[in-house]
This record gives C-alpha cells, sequence and structure tokens, in this order.
C-alpha cells in the first residue's frame, strides 16, 4: 500500500492516480493522514480491494506522510562511512536525539536557511503503524506502518555549540525535516533492509549509499527504543545517512540561498527543495 497527504486529505496511490479515502469508504477512514495510524491495518486490507474513481496525484503537492507525530527521533552516526567521515568512532548503542514536529514540511517545499552552517543528510523514514513496547528485532516491521524519504537538515554551528551538542534543536529549524512524497508499506518493497539513497544538490550527486551499511538496521533502532519508550501510532523515526554530508567536505560546503536540493529512497520517490537566504531576525 502507498498514501498520501495531499492537501491535508489521505490519499491511497493506485496505479494512474489517488483515491480520496475517506470519500471511497464513505467515512469508514478519516480524511486526516494523521489519523490512519490508529486503524493501519484495517486500511490495509481495505485498500487491497478497493475500486473507485481516480483523481491525478503530483507528489510535489505532498504534505508530511505522516504529519502530526507525537514523537520524532533521529539517529546519528548511523553508517559506517558517515562515522568515518565525520572522525567519530562507530556507537555501541543506537545515537538517539529528537526532533520536533514544528520542523515538519512536505515533499517539495521552500526552505528559508537560518544563519550558520546548514547541512544536508538524506535518510530513509520509518513512521510507526501501532503501540509498541519491547519489540524484538525478529517482530519489529510488524509495528512499522511505512517507509518515506527525509532530509535531516542540520545547521552545524548551532548543533555543535555549547558544552553538550545541540543536536535536537539544531536540526529543528522550520522546513528542517522534509519528507515524502508518499508512504510505502514494507510489503511493497523487494527488501525493506536493503534499499539505495542519495541526494544531488544543484544536480551534483554528493550522497549515495545503501541501507545495508546502517551501523543499526531498522528492526535493532525499533527494538532498541521500544526497549526504552513506547512507540505510537504516527511516529517518526529518522535512521541516519551515508556520506557526503557538507561537513565531511575539504573545504567544508554547506547550503546556500539559490540551491536545489534532491533527495531519493529506492522504491519510494524523491522529494525536492529550495532554499531561500536568511531573515535578518533569524537565527
Amino acid at each position: 500500500m502507498r498514501i498520501a497527504n495531499v492537501d491535508g486529505r489521505l490519499k491511497l496511490l493506485v496505479h494512474g492516480g489517488a483515491v480520496d479515502v475517506a470519500s471511497a469508504s464513505d467515512g469508514r477512514f478519516d480524511s486526516d493522514p494523521a489519523r490512519c495510524f490508529e486503524q493501519f491495518k484495517e486500511l490495509g486490507r481495505w485498500a487491497a480491494d478497493v475500486d473507485a474513481p481516480l483523481e491525478p496525484f503530483d507528489e510535489t503537492t505532498a504534505g508530511p506522510p505522516s504529519p502530526a507525530p507525537r514523537q520524532i527521533f533521529g539517529i546519528g552516526l548511523n553508517y559506517v562511512d558517515h562515522a568515518a567521515e565525520s572522525g567519530l568512532d562507530l556507537p555501541t548503542a543506537p545515537l538517539v536525539f529528537p526532533k520536533f514536529a514544528s520542523s515538519l514540511i512536505g515533499a517539495s517545499a521552500h526552505v528559508q536557511l537560518p544563519n550558520g552552517s546548514v547541512d544536508w543528510e538524506v535518510e530513509i523514514v520509518v513512521v510507526i503503524g501501532e503501540a509498541a513496547r519491547f519489540v524484538s528485532p525478529a517482530d519489529a516491521w510488524d509495528v512499522v506502518a511505512g517507509l518515506t524519504v527525509g532530509q535531516d537538515l542540520s545547521e552545524r554551528e548551532l548543533q555543535w555549540s555549547g558544552p553538550a551538542p545541540q543536536f535536537g534543536l539544531a536540526k529543528s529549524f522550520p522546513g528542517f525535516s522534509p519528507m515524502g512524497p508518499c508512504l510505502v508499506t514494507p510489503d511493497e518493497l523487494e527488501d525493506p533492509n536493503e534499499l539505495a539513497l542519495g541526494c544531488e544538490l544543484n544536480g551534483e550527486s554528493v550522497q549515495l549509499g545503501r541501507s545495508t551499511d546502517m551501523v543499526f538496521s531498522v528492526p535493532e533502532v525499533i527494538a532498541y527504543l521500544s526497549g526504552i519508550v513506547t512507540l505510537l501510532p504516527g511516529d517518526v523515526i529518522y535512521t541516519g545517512t551515508p556520506a557526503g554530508v557538507g561537513a565531511g567536505r575539504t573545504p567544508p560546503r554547506f547550503l546556500r540561498a539559490g540551491d536545489d536540493l534532491r533527495s531519493w529512497v529506492e522504491g519510494i520517490g524523491a522529494i525536492t527543495q529550495t532554499f531561500a537566504a536568511p531573515s535578518s531576525t533569524s537565527g
């Protein structure tokens, strides 16, 4: 199943277009995409047999597939090559930080840069489909609603300021958590554990990796998190980025006004952001 958030309405994507879920189900499922995760498995069963009129789908209009998560987790240094380019040892357990919901934005957006040094980080994003506590790695995919494409945009000066890092704030400026264009259930993918991902800056490839290079796989991350907190339907996990970020280059390279960034994940799709200059009052 593939679903999308279009103008705040839940859409089921099928070959040739989209189905408005609330209309096609006669109100059985809410139009609000944020509410579908409370009955996600039921939605999947309904979607398997739906027969309804199609409407066009323009992925550039898609909003975040999970627009109101109660928790957003980021996983740092979760690709071997990214840890190496950062000059840091591999973590012995997932390195977790929060991201904040006000930073969420959809698949195609204009992002105003704050003052500082803003970097790119393409990521596979997991959305949780049911409440989960003490989930084993073997059972972890069962609690996943689906996967989408994300960027964990990061302002590096704030991130590394102070006596302790400010990961959460530095990665949560407005527009710093784009994701989309749709949510794809794991069964739609040939192997959800092995996906290519990458991004291009102004047409130049700057990141290219595979999820098999993760230090901790998606099931391992879910098992770790659910052993500490309760994962809730609609929760979002940014699972880490491969090598190629701007801070790891010599000299470092950061986003500028007018830049275009395209990020993609195999079997899911692509998102794009364009960047505007900082305002006189930006952080």
